[in-house]
């Protein structure tokens, strides 16, 4: 589709995943003097680490979006990885607009909405490979690429001035275990077509060469499985259905039993077999077998390949499962990647499982995981194939974007624009850049609550980590003096300071010293003494201990 000269304008606006790995949202919008339309691209989470205690999983703020939703036509999926559907259960319902997904991707939401309670019914669209959609002046096309997990996509979306490709995570795996190669004509065919701009992955650009095939690990896990003299435990992203396979036919081969091991890849083993992308696999016990078999012929896939503390290596590491010890000689195969700010959790598990003597396997020796995106060899190809006027690099760190950009304008890329979530980018008509900003965010999961990441709580919860809490009450009689003992709570706060001396005394006397020099005038007003007090217990507890407690003091009078 060669572009025409129009009036009309196509922008790319990122919400998420620009500049950070996950919570992807990306929206595409297209202007006329008369109207304005938007499709969004990808729902997606990232996960909380522990400087956000208490949070479960931040999602991209939708303020936007809830202000545009009748100009909002519709949510692509390009897969199902968390961070690309994961927040639609949570947001959609500000939105209710029309989701497109392929068969495994709308499945999983299913699965995953009857596991929440309350989750709300979501209208979903089921597309094929192949498939067209139009949604205003958006066609939508579905391209099959190679990733980790069944059934992922790049899209082609076509409008009057330009076709975009918006390419998912993908890589070229020539030889997937499931599924077809990323579509190598129908993309050289957009390429003769003419692209207008390339909104890509970036994960790997600072990494050379290709990534190796799922059939590689696939070779390897059959080998350490073969050789194993005793139990094996399995431990992957439970998404990655094309590793569970692999490591049914390898258990298959010895003659050894699957158990499944932990509730996420149970449903995502079931979804896999309904989906059809597990045909041919023999079934899976449960945990409850595992004792009831003998240790040569166990294959345990576990969860936790990324630390997860309730999951199911966690807690074998640990010697804490209901169901399943692993014992002195068992293997232990850690067929992931461990994603940035999970190392500490992954190493307490692999000590863990050491402590025990269990041999632990993972990538640092064998070929036991690749990953699902491309390297620089790759990327280099795709633009061969696709020659886009416009590159955007997308889906990584400040670094993996500068990286991807470099190599873009080495293809012969003549425009090349770096944006952050929140920018508007044209893309046509007119020259290509910056050119407005909505706004974004983040939005945190706390429970059954969505709070803006702006809010508070969060700060609070570390202050109260670092410093603990002092809580006291007091009651004045009518000359402001005390009129009983001091009601006082620490928590987290040490018993004694350095001389020996217990804190909780000090802050009972620093009590009575504040009040006691406080003028009497001023005793009457219960808020001005709370305060007074609050500001003495702290400077008080922060000299001898050198941290600042949160402090509350509650007055009432009698």
């Amino acid at each position: 589709m060669t572009p025409r000269r129009s009036e009309d304008e196509l922008v790319f606006a990122p919400l998420g995943g620009v500049g950070e790995i996950g919570m992807n949202l990306s929206l595409y919008g297209y202007r006329t003097k008369r109207a304005r339309s938007w499709i969004a691209v990808d729902f997606g989470v990232s996960f909380a680490g522990e400087d956000l205690p208490g949070v479960d999983v931040i999602l991209p703020d939708i303020s936007f979006l809830i202000a545009e939703r009748k100009n909002l036509g519709a949510i692509f999926l390009t897969h199902a990885h968390e961070d690309h559907f994961g927040a639609l259960i949570d947001l959609w319902p500000r939105l209710r607009v029309p989701v497109y997904a392929t068969p495994f991707a709308a499945a999983l939401l299913e699965a995953k909405r009857l596991a929440e309670p309350n989750a709300p019914e979501i209208a979903v669209t089921v597309v094929q490979t192949g498939a067209r959609i139009v949604v205003g002046p958006f066609d939508v096309e579905y391209v099959a690429v190679a990733h980790s997990i069944p059934e992922a996509h790049a899209l082609i979306i076509r409008t009057k001035v330009g076709a975009v490709l918006h390419t998912g995570d993908w890589k070229l795996d020539p030889t997937p275990v499931i599924g077809p190669p990323t579509d190598e004509a129908r993309l050289k065919a957009l390429g003769e077509e003419g692209c207008l701009a390339l909104i890509g992955d970036s994960t790997n650009a600072v990494r050379d060469g290709r990534s190796p095939s799922e059939r590689d690990v696939s070779r390897t896990l059959a080998e350490l499985i073969a050789s194993a003299r005793a139990r094996v435990a399995v431990t992957t992203f439970a998404s990655n259905v094309a590793r569970i396979h692999a490591v049914a036919a390898a258990a298959r081969a010895c003659g050894r039993e699957v158990i499944v091991v932990g509730r996420a890849m149970q449903r995502m083993v079931q979804v896999a077999r309904e989906t059809g992308h597990l045909d041919g696999v023999q079934e899976f016990h449960d945990a409850e077998m595992f004792h009831s078999l003998p240790a040569h012929a166990i294959v345990a896939l576990c969860t936790g390949s990324q630390g997860e503390p309730r999951a199911a290596l966690a807690r074998i590491a640990q010697d804490k499962h209901p169901d399943v010890a692993l014992a002195r000689g068992d293997r232990v195969i850690l067929s992931c990647r461990t994603i940035p700010g999970n190392e500490k959790a992954v190493a307490r598990i692999v000590n863990g499982l050491v402590g025990q003597g269990i041999e632990v396997v993972s990538d640092r020796t064998h070929l036991v995981h690749v990953s699902g995106h491309p390297r620089r060899a790759e990327m280099r190809e795709l633009y061969q194939w696709v020659r886009p006027r416009i590159a955007i690099p997308v889906h990584g760190e400040a670094l993996h974007l500068a990286e991807h950009a470099a190599l873009a304008r080495g293809e012969g890329v003549g425009e090349v624009v770096l944006c952050g979530n929140g920018d508007v980018v044209r893309l046509a008509a007119g020259a290509s850049g910056i050119v407005d900003e909505v706004p974004a965010g983040r939005w945190y999961k706390d429970g059954r609550l969505l709070l803006d990441a702006k809010a508070s709580t969060v700060g609070e919860r570390r202050r109260l980590a670092v410093g603990g809490i002092i809580s006291a009450a007091i009651v004045l009689d009518e000359k402001g003096s005390l009129a009983g003992e001091i009601e006082m709570a620490m928590m987290g706060i040490p018993e004694q300071n350095a001389a020996g001396e217990v804190i909780d005394a000090l802050v009972r006397r620093t009590i009575a010293v504040t009040l006691n020099h406080l003028p009497r005038a001023r005793r009457h007003d219960p808020d001005t003494v709370a305060e007074a007090l609050r500001r003495a217990v702290r400077a008080a507890v922060a000299a001898e201990w050198g941290k600042k407690p949160v402090c509350i003091v509650h007055v009432s009078t009698c």
